[in-house]
């Protein structure tokens, strides 16, 4: 089993972070919508994966399937 740091309130404020409680099926569509388009421009499309990313992996962490 990997070894599972919880997270530190500290770190996440330190890197800009803010935290933010939603419902599972909201993360769900987080995690599975993107409204990017072929010309949506580069970093657009990297935020929009990084949201992606981390409702996918907050869904994880909790046992929730994606």
């Amino acid at each position: 089993m990997p070894d599972i740091k919880p997270t530190d309130p500290e770190a996440e404020r330190a890197a800009g972070r803010i935290a933010l409680w939603l419902e599972a099926d909201d993360l769900h569509r987080l995690a599975a919508h993107c409204c990017c388009s072929d010309d949506t421009p580069e970093e657009e499309r990297e935020q929009c994966a990084r949201i992606r990313f981390r409702a996918s992996a907050a869904l994880h962490k909790h046992g929730l399937s994606r």
